[in-house]
């Protein structure tokens, strides 16, 4: 077995490390010859997340959380789909019903919001009535309460769930690395 066969079946990193390399520069499989020129994005645009109560969901997204409503849409009873865009992100949530397999209400975990500024984050969950687990940083590998001390990247957060029971977390980046 060569190493271009491996590389597919070892793994995600085995993946990423070989579209790095000239030969697989485009990460795509069966669509032609790979060049040099070849790049392709991989967007994450849309998380659908699993709700109980779709009208309360669209309350507590848009209303609550001042996320944008971007559709509505139903088609008949059996089939409703609300997508929505939390300020400044280029990606959406949906949720609704008949939808599929998208997993148990309360099932998503661990979905990340970045935000600029965590105290302001903060007090716009606690002015909405958002419970939450207040600013909170990293010591010694140790959560601890408070926004970090020294401002960095990525190392302050606040949790919070839905209604559902979906958890969220928002964490500060004021300059993201992409």
């Amino acid at each position: 077995m060569s190493w271009e066969d491996e590389v597919f079946i070892a793994g995600p990193m085995s993946f990423r490390r070989a579209c790095r390399s000239t030969r697989y520069m485009d990460c795509r499989v069966g669509f032609g010859p790979v060049t040099e020129e070849s790049t392709v994005d991989w967007k994450l645009e849309v998380v659908i997340v699993p709700v109980s109560d779709v009208e309360r969901a669209k309350t507590f997204y848009t209303d609550t959380l001042g996320f944008t409503l971007d559709t509505d849409h139903r088609s008949g009873d059996a089939f409703r789909v609300i997508q929505v865009t939390p300020p400044g992100s280029a990606c959406s949530i949906v949720f609704g019903k008949g939808l599929g397999d998208s997993g148990a209400p309360g099932s998503l975990k661990g979905c990340q919001l970045i935000v600029s500024d965590i105290q302001e984050a903060h007090a716009h969950l606690e002015a909405n009535g958002v419970v939450n687990s207040g600013p909170q940083h990293f010591e010694n590998g140790t959560m601890v309460p408070g926004p970090d001390p020294a401002g960095g990247d990525y190392n302050s957060f606040i949790f919070f769930d839905d209604p559902d029971g979906n958890t969220w977390a928002v964490q500060q980046v004021g300059k993201s690395v992409r």
